[in-house]
């Protein structure tokens, strides 16, 4: 039976104002959805997972996981720069359709939306969720729950989206779930700003790394994310350090995701982004066959309408000089629809 997605809505809850899916669902999983081997699965027989999640648990105690360190005890209800305790909250868990096309599949990516955020971009098209912190509190154990639901009604993966501040609790819920069948690809959906140290505590549990790559300019950085200037550095180190965990992106016979790096770089107005000094990068230090989304979706919103250089979207002579420097410096794995993006903009011109 192929599920349509009218069958993934159908028998949901809501869940801090969105759509959360339940046990409900009752149609057969897809026939190419067969049990495999993700990289959490390994760790377990090492007996190292739930090690891990204890490790992950302890920074709570006197939080560092992202670059802000902020130092704060989020285990007594501190609450540093995400706005958030040890407590996890989610916005809403459902099977996505806009993803890249090797996550999404026939059944969509199931995406788990994980309110606030550590690095608050001036321009967030989800700013009720990340800056406003509008979600449900939910235990581990209800993740994980969630995480199985996802993978019951047949979605490629479990994508992790702004996972940063809620790390130990997404390693203490896959160790639940693994224990009760979960066997899909984890996708960790980053802004990038990532400690190197935490990314190595994720290396042999993640399947997928899915990071932005937003600006390659410490003064822009400071401007757009909330004074993270050193966000184009963290963010260059953390990337290298999820290629060397998990190499280049790879798809199964179906062509779905199975393991691999894939980063996202969305071009802003009169070049705010860097999109050429990002393409060199990738070119010089990652292999040119790097899978790289450059993205065209740029909006304005939030407070992005404060900024006079980025209050309006890009033009499609912006986006197709951001597909030009990716053919000047060589890179050979682009994402399908930018490269559609990019045909329909100039057969306008």
């Amino acid at each position: 039976m192929n599920i349509t997605r009218r069958a993934f809505i159908k028998g949901t809850l809501m869940l801090g104002g969105s759509l959360l899916l339940d046990h409900r669902w009752t149609g057969a999983a897809p026939s190419e959805l067969k049990p495999g081997y993700p990289a959490y699965r390994k760790l377990e027989q090492d007996g190292q997972l739930a090690q891990r999640a204890q490790e992950a648990y302890a920074i709570f105690e006197e939080c560092r996981l992202c670059p802000r360190q902020c130092g704060v005890n989020r285990l007594s209800g501190e609450k540093g720069f995400c706005q958030a305790t040890a407590k996890l909250v989610v916005y809403s868990a459902h099977p996505h359709f806009g993803e890249e096309l090797s996550l999404v599949g026939k059944n969509g990516s199931g995406t788990i939306f994980f309110s606030n955020c550590n690095l608050r971009c001036v321009f967030c098209q989800n700013w009720p969720i990340a800056h406003l912190g509008r979600g449900k509190e939910i235990e581990d154990e209800v993740l994980a729950d969630i995480m199985l639901r996802i993978q019951k009604i047949g979605c490629h993966n479990i994508n992790l989206v702004t996972p940063t501040h809620v790390m130990p609790n997404i390693l203490s819920a896959v160790s639940l779930a693994l224990h009760k069948g979960l066997r899909i690809p984890l996708v960790y959906n980053t802004s990038g700003y990532e400690s190197v140290a935490i990314i190595k505590l994720l290396d042999g549990i993640v399947d997928i790394y899915l990071p932005d790559m937003k600006f390659m300019d410490a003064a822009k950085a400071d401007l757009y994310l909330a004074g993270a200037s050193d966000y184009p550095e963290v963010a260059k180190a953390a990337i290298t350090e999820m290629h060397r965990q998990v190499g280049e992106h790879r798809m199964n016979q179906q062509g779905i995701a199975t393991r691999g790096l894939m980063i996202r770089h969305l071009v802003m107005p009169n070049r705010v982004a860097g999109t050429e000094k990002f393409i060199r990068w990738v070119a010089a230090n990652l292999p040119k066959t790097t899978y790289v989304n450059i993205m065209h979706q740029y909006r304005v919103d939030y407070k992005a309408f404060d900024y006079p250089e980025i209050w309006r979207s890009i033009t499609a002579e912006e986006y197709l000089e951001a597909m030009g420097w990716a053919a000047k410096y060589g890179l050979t794995n682009l994402d399908p629809k930018s490269l559609m993006v990019r045909d329909f903009f100039a057969k306008q011109e």
